[in-house]
């Protein structure tokens, strides 16, 4: 997988530099969302009529895009009159949603499954993919998901990244004052975790100068809104701890890296809008949406929160101003490091759906993926870094945050973080996981505590898997 991602990463490089030369999770849903808006609750799902030639249920993977996607399905059906519902699994649920979904009389005809371990949960409904446009596009085949008879159980549709984003304004304050504390002049200073600490500590001790709430947006420990802390940022000791043992996955996790996972979370949690006992009633929404307001200087999250950012109403950040920083932990030799980079939108077809459920969901994804007016979506209101070859020099995000993504590939200076996250055990572990970071933020539970939770859910959810 880290080679299939860094080979694709370096045919998106090209197309960058040719661009170049000629000229690129969330607010916290209750109930999943049908197209147009409407609020669907599972009971109600079953109610899509089957056209004759056809239809299409998209079960979506990303909340964060669930108005845009759902025009889109719109779009769609003015053009060909086929219909489309749209559903997008609220923040934190799409495992179980997908779950409940998947055994109704109309199931969902398109899903998404999270890399090879939700392969193993989904195999027995997944379409084969080998013969269809959509993945002889594929810009790297290497990265589809395939089963043990070759067959193409799902494909990538997103290349994407994440790290801090900054606000470069509230920086340049900081760096400007007579009173700061530290000797740094500018971001480019900030290379390691220790000097992240620094300047960190040092804004929240001059915060009201810098007219700020926190230097961190709130650390969203909502039961729906961790997967920034137990998938996103765990995926760093994870990735290190693989590195060093030169594997891709394991059956029991030492979290070798644990302290350097504490000393990025503690100072989210000790330096941010909110105070650490409060977390648990904030969701990522808040958290962008403090960020936007200019309440808070740096939030962690990807390329995919610009939409978030500028369509907060009454957002004061400047479209210049958003920048990304590498996550310092305090990992020997992190100053060369990068973004964390990779993709784990994979999506499949459900093999059981009708001939002309399966036929229609096809022809839907490829209009997606290849027309004018499927390719602007894609690209300019989901924000994605597609991994087609059907999208040409010109048609790559040109948001600020996809564009830092793609200046990150092409810094052969830094390595990229590959995406470990897709080989966790399964949810079970995640959430245990970040059960544990709330009770730990509350003050309920020590860090050898959460330690251990690591540990051994871990080692009991690849058991499991592997039964």
């Amino acid at each position: 997988m880290k080679k299939s991602v860094l080979s694709l990463l370096s045919t998106v490089s090209l197309l960058t530099l040719l661009t170049a030369c000629g000229g690129g999770e969330t607010e916290e849903q209750e109930s999943v969302t049908g197209t147009g808006g409407t609020t669907e609750t599972s009971e109600t799902a079953d109610s899509t009529e089957t056209a004759s030639g056809g239809s299409v249920y998209y079960l979506n993977f990303k909340p964060e895009i669930a108005d845009a996607i759902e025009d889109l399905a719109e779009a769609y059906t003015e053009e060909t009159g086929v219909e489309v519902k749209m559903v997008t699994a609220a923040g934190g649920t799409y495992e179980q949603t997908l779950k409940s979904e998947i055994t109704k009389s109309a199931p969902p005809t398109i899903f998404f499954i999270n890399g090879p371990i939700g392969y193993q949960n989904w195999q027995d409904y997944t379409l084969d993919l080998a013969d269809t446009d959509v993945y002889d596009w594929l810009v790297d085949k290497d990265l589809a998901i395939t089963g043990a008879d070759d067959s193409v159980a799902a494909i990538p549709i997103t290349v994407e990244g994440y790290g801090i984003i900054y606000n470069a304004a509230i920086m340049e304050d900081y760096f400007a004052l007579d009173n700061k504390a530290t000797d740094f002049d500018s971001v480019d200073d900030i290379n390691n975790f220790d000097a992240l600490k620094e300047v960190v500590e040092d804004m929240t001790a001059l915060k009201d100068d810098l007219g700020i709430q926190g230097v961190f947006s709130s650390t969203s420990l909502a039961s729906t809104d961790q997967w920034r802390w137990q998938t996103h940022l765990a995926n760093l000791p994870v990735y290190y701890e693989y590195r060093d043992a030169d594997v891709d996955t394991m059956s029991e996790l030492t979290f070798k890296y644990g302290k350097q996972y504490q000393n990025i979370f503690d100072l989210y949690i000790n330096n941010s809008t909110s105070a650490p006992g409060l977390l648990g009633a904030k969701t990522t929404t808040d958290s962008m949406t403090e960020f936007a307001l200019g309440q808070s200087a740096m939030v962690q999250n990807g390329n995919w929160g610009w939409g978030q950012i500028s369509g907060t109403e009454g957002n004061v950040v400047n479209e210049e101003d958003v920048h990304f920083m590498p996550i310092y932990t305090g990992v020997e030799g992190e100053e060369n490091q990068g973004l964390a980079i990779g993709t784990e939108n994979f999506m499949a077809v459900n093999s059981q759906a009708s001939e002309e459920d399966i036929q229609a969901s096809l022809d839907f994804i490829e209009w997606m993926y290849s027309s004018e007016t499927g390719k602007d979506y894609v690209v300019n209101q989901f924000g994605f870094i597609p991994t087609f070859n059907t999208f040409g020099e010109d048609e790559f995000p040109t948001d600020p945050l996809a564009q830092d993504v793609l200046g990150s590939m092409n810094d052969e200076s830094k390595y990229s973080v590959p995406w470990t996250f897709t080989t966790f055990p399964s949810e079970a572990f995640k959430n245990d996981f970040g059960n544990a970071l709330l009770m730990y933020a509350q003050d309920q539970a020590t860090w050898d505590e959460v330690e251990t939770t690591v540990v051994d859910a871990w080692a009991r959810e690849a058991a499991l898997t592997q039964q």
